[in-house]
């Protein structure tokens, strides 16, 4: 049974060539206008063969139902005599002779799936052309071997050779390719320029283009007109079977595979191959020099434009660190926290958006420069060496700054937002205090310059003197204010607070009012001395309260202002220091409030007295500007600022505990994503090191990884919003994880770099064993001599680590004097910069040259005196004549004009040219 899907499944002669290209049911979605392809040309092919047996069908679907001429296809084809068909007209002896031809078919190994005798003897149109396909395949196109490809491939590779050098002619399939006819005509004219003019032809006249080949070929060449010109033009995608058969006939017409049944004569027909050898010998040797110089230009081509792009990355690059460089160099602020603030965030900016397109461009960078490197040294080129300054060691010192600039740059940033936030709690205590400060010295300067003393009586003259008293234990006690203003502003200026000009200018007016306060308060004193003699009596409950009121309202302003003081945490241990300290504090307020009330009773007592005894002016306490009053306004004041004190350390104590929050998490994440990533490049190195599998069973591996890596980043990504909470939170120490953002990010570049650095070495290895001709077994071998020897997995071999590698491997090397020079000759080859050790790259690279053959400047000269007919120069022409227009331009262009005897004009020296393709020569 054939099958349908596809027309038919056939393991044994697939090679790729048969693979399903569309999934049908059996009752098939066959494109209309192919089944009107496919009928044509299969109905044409196989007249081509039954006209050898003196018959013909007209209706493919009607034609072969009895199964005698399909037999007789089968016959015709092969050369071989298939079982006697049954004569009878009957349905059953029908479908004997059909299922005869199918067990032929499928004894020459196709497995038949789906297709029965039944369906072709009932004229089904899908299966009869299905089944037909299966013959063209066994017998048309399967045999077919260029360069090691077989079949669909094989035909493939044998027109793009034949048709390379022609214009307008790029064929990459069998279906739009051939579309405008200018392939058919190309293949006819490569073997018989004698049948068309191509250079008349134009991709613009295609029905012309395939009318002159399907007249050339059926004329000349006796291959019948398979193909309507009309269907092709007129389909969007022609039917790609059609065309296959239809260009299997070129194939076997140039190149013999038909064979013919009859046996000729073996002298005869010697004679008149002879003929043919003499006339195309030269040509095929022409083909074969032509291919072997495209062979070369094309690596050439490819390494300059591997050379042009690795010097546009770099440049970019280079250019692009430059720039950012003074930029992390700068340290210019306008000393403000909001500036700080601004920097980085575009910092983070930098971090987040600019920096990995460039990580991945470096990466990209180094890859194309390693292929570049392996390429020249597969073709026997010399090694690339980047223009100066543009070196892969160059981009690395470059990056390595950068790197150290970004670090240096960001903890420049965090300790200047901690500098300027320092400076910003500074300056609001420095107005606290001198605010507080200002409002107590107002009216003392008038006040103690007052002469109110003179008229006073006696006791008045006491109580001016005793209220004089009070206030230079009150100005004392107000010394430490104004030594804690100065020393703020000095910190100020030491730690360059943007507006200490005018922190400075109020610090210098309050230490001069201090001065000036001093002052007076010295000559009021003397004053009231020498009218001491006269006026003596005092009044003590005045005295009194003036004396515990002062030191107690002193005591009222300093706990107001810490109760009010500003502060700065960064842990939840120092907000929980700050609660203790507000707790003990509380415990005092019990003796505060006795001391209060006692003051108060002061106060009472002597408003009974004055009340009792009528004392004029004896509510004014002489000795004090404090009044009960004042006291009682401050203690309620302190004892409101109690619970609010409370609520505001609360509330720092839940931002510090989130604070906590977030450096567990970042840790816990940290902790798990850095093993992973340690994990990661120990796996990636093992790979690297060529342990376990193929070539290729390393590059999946290290693809899957690569692939796991990449699904990871989310992961990283998350870490990335972690930290950027914790920065915002400006939390810049986490004891419980050993990583920082920075390591992971650097590890996480790492691992990529190091994947990626690996998948192109085991390509290049991968490269250099296919380009080479060497085996996997061979690779693997020197792998594993390699591995044995690098005992610490370094991935390289000391000089004597080398030599027994060499002699594991069963290289001759003797233990006299010669062994030695020829060692070192080895040595210097795999070891060119002495550095005392042998990568493997190297190694590979000497292990293949020693085992495989390579093309080499002397067969390219050779080649090229092929084409130049033995002359020691070529002609322009004859290199557009032989080879394709884009590598005959390259020559032309590249060839230095040729100096010696016999040079004709335009004459062109190949040997030079040659011998530069390989770095031996000046050119």
């Amino acid at each position: 049974m054939i099958s349908t899907d596809g027309y038919n499944n056939v393991d044994q002669y697939s090679d790729g060539y048969m693979e399903q290209e569309e999934e049908w049911e059996r009752e098939g979605l066959l494109d209309p206008a192919w089944e009107k392809q496919q009928k044509k040309t299969f109905t044409a092919w196989c007249n081509s063969h039954l006209r050898k047996a003196g018959t013909a069908i007209e209706n493919i679907e009607e034609d072969f139902r009895n199964g005698l001429k399909l037999m007789l296809l089968l016959e015709v084809i092969s050369g071989e005599t298939l079982p006697k068909p049954d004569r009878g007209k009957m349905r059953f002896h029908k479908i004997a002779n059909v299922n005869k031809a199918l067990d032929y078919i499928a004894s020459k190994g196709v497995k038949l799936v789906s297709i029965g005798a039944e369906e072709i003897v009932d004229g089904n149109l899908k299966m009869t052309l299905g089944m037909i396909w299966t013959i063209i395949l066994r017998f048309a196109i399967q045999d077919i071997s260029v360069e090691e490809m077989t079949a669909k491939e094989g035909l493939l590779l044998w027109c793009q050779r034949k048709t390379a050098p022609y214009k307008n002619v790029n064929v990459q399939n069998f279906h739009l390719s051939f579309k405008d006819g200018l392939a058919f005509c190309a293949l006819i004219h490569r073997h018989r320029p004698d049948l068309i003019d191509y250079s008349k032809l134009s991709k613009d006249n295609p029905l012309e283009n395939l009318n002159t080949a399907f007249d050339v070929a059926e004329k000349y060449l006796d291959i019948p007109r398979m193909l309507d010109p009309d269907d092709l033009i007129n389909t969007p995608k022609p039917d790609e079977r059609a065309i296959m058969t239809y260009v299997s006939c070129y194939y076997h017409a140039f190149q013999g595979a038909q064979q013919n049944t009859a046996m000729p004569d073996e002298r005869a027909v010697m004679t008149y191959v002879s003929s043919y050898y003499h006339c195309f010998s030269g040509a095929q040797k022409a083909e074969t020099a032509a291919n072997r110089i495209c062979k070369v230009l094309k690596v050439n081509q490819e390494n300059e434009r591997l050379m042009e792009e690795y010097e546009r990355l770099a440049s970019d690059l280079l250019e692009w660190i430059r720039r950012t460089m003074p930029w992390l160099a700068s340290r210019q602020t306008d000393n403000s926290l909001a500036g700080v603030q601004k920097k980085l965030e575009e910092y983070r900016t930098y971090r987040r958006k600019h920096k990995p397109p460039r990580v991945e461009q470096k990466a990209k960078l180094e890859t194309n420069f390693n292929t570049l490197q392996t390429k020249l040294r597969l073709s026997n080129r010399p090694a690339y060496m980047p223009t100066e300054g543009k070196m892969v060691s160059d981009i690395a010192n470059a990056w390595k700054g950068l790197e150290t600039a970004e670090k240096a740059f960001e903890e420049w940033l965090l300790s200047e937002m901690m500098r300027l936030e320092r400076l910003e709690h500074l300056a609001q205590k420095f107005k606290h205090k001198a605010d507080a400060h200002e409002e107590w010295t107002r009216g003392k300067e008038e006040m103690l310059q007052s002469q109110d003393f003179r008229q006073c009586r006696l006791n008045e003259l006491k109580a001016l003197k005793k209220k004089h008293e009070a206030f230079e234990s009150d100005l004392a006690a107000h010394q430490d204010r104004v030594e804690q203003i100065a020393a703020i502003a000095q910190e100020l200026n030491t730690l360059e607070y943007h507006d200490s000009a005018s922190v400075n200018a109020r610090c210098q007016r309050i230490c001069d009012q201090w001065d000036r306060l001093g002052a007076l308060t010295q000559r009021r004193r003397q004053a009231l001395d020498e009218a001491e003699r006269i006026l003596e009596k005092i009044d003590i409950l005045h005295l009194e309260f003036a004396k515990r009121a002062a030191p107690f309202n002193n005591w009222l302003d300093g706990t107001r202002e810490d109760l009010v003081d500003i502060f700065i945490v960064h842990t939840v241990e120092e907000i929980q220091g700050l609660i203790d300290a507000h707790s003990h504090f509380k415990a005092t307020l019990g003796e505060a409030d006795k001391e209060y009330q006692s003051i108060v009773g002061l106060v009472r007592e002597v408003e009974a007295i004055v009340k009792q005894h009528q004392v004029p002016g004896g509510l004014q306490n002489p000795y004090t500007t404090l009044t009960a009053h004042d006291l009682t306004r401050k203690w309620s004041e302190v004892r409101q600022l109690v619970p609010q004190r409370d609520a505001t350390l609360q509330g720092e104590l839940r931002k510090q505990q989130n604070n906590e929050m977030l450096r567990r998490q970042f840790a816990e994440k940290a902790n798990a994503v850095g093993p992973w990533i340690e994990r990661q490049l120990d796996a990636v190195t093992a790979i690297g090191m060529g342990l376990h599998g193929t070539l290729e069973d390393q590059l999946h591996r290290l693809k899957e990884y690569e692939q796991g890596v990449y699904a990871y980043k989310p992961h990283i990504e998350e870490l990335e919003k972690i930290n950027q909470a914790v920065q915002e939170s400006m939390i810049f120490e986490n004891r419980y994880t050993q990583y920082t953002m920075e390591t992971l990010r650097v590890g996480w570049e790492q691992l990529l770099t190091s994947i990626n650095r690996n998948i192109n070495e085991v390509e290049n290895q991968i490269l250099t064993r296919d380009s080479k001709g060497i085996t996997q077994q061979q690779l693997n071998e020197f792998r594993s001599s390699f591995n044995h020897f690098d005992k610490n997995r370094t991935g390289r071999l000391t000089p004597e680590e080398f030599k027994s590698c060499l002699v594991s491997l069963g290289y001759s090397i003797g233990k006299d004097r010669q062994g030695d020079i020829d060692f070192q000759r080895i040595l210097a080859v795999v070891d060119p910069n002495s550095t005392g050790y042998v990568h493997f790259d190297a190694f590979l690279d000497f292990m293949t040259r020693e085992s495989t053959d390579t093309d080499t400047a002397e067969q390219v000269i050779d080649s090229f005196r092929i084409l130049a007919a033995d002359k020691p120069y070529i002609l322009p022409d004859e290199l557009r004549r032989e080879l394709p227009p884009d590598q005959a331009e390259y020559c032309i262009q590249r060839m230095p004009p040729f100096k010696g005897p016999g040079a004709v004009p335009g004459a062109l020296d190949y040997m030079s040219f040659s011998t530069a393709l390989y770095g031996e020569s000046d050119l």
